[in-house]
């Protein structure tokens, strides 16, 4: 499979990464502000987000599951937008759902459930247009 590295379209891998990396920043500073606070226990407060760490880090990440998204895209040989989304769903469900739940479910995120909901969401939206992409300019 890493052979597929050689193969992939990597305008459409840093285009999918730039879109997702976007997609987080509006998700947690813009759209879901409020609601991802209250999932922290830290509603009343500024998150203290603006480190490095906290840019870089999501934006490796983000980059990480772009290419290895685009890999198994072509491993897989999906060439149809229809079969795109069903590797999305089931990605998107079955590891960063699923992923996201899993880590929240520690003592040290007081409202887990809503946590996993709000981010297991944007990875799964995220996941999404990463495939749409990937398979349009495939």
């Amino acid at each position: 499979m890493i052979s597929q590295l050689a193969n992939l379209n990597w305008v459409s891998v840093s285009l999918a990464f730039v879109v997702y990396f976007l997609l987080g920043a509006l998700w947690f500073t813009l759209l879901f502000t409020k609601q991802y606070k209250i999932s922290l226990g830290r509603e009343n407060e500024t998150l203290q987000n603006n480190a490095p760490i906290f840019i870089v880090g999501p934006a490796l990440c983000s980059l990480v599951i772009t290419i290895v998204s685009a890999v198994l895209i072509y491993a897989l040989n999906i060439r149809h937008l229809a079969d795109a989304l069903e590797f999305a769903i089931v990605i998107g469900i079955g590891y960063l759902f699923a992923n996201t739940v899993n880590i929240a479910i520690n003592p040290n995120i007081p409202r887990p459930i809503l946590y996993g909901i709000i981010t297991g969401t944007y990875h799964l939206l995220g996941i999404v247009i990463v495939s749409i992409i990937l398979i349009t300019m495939k």
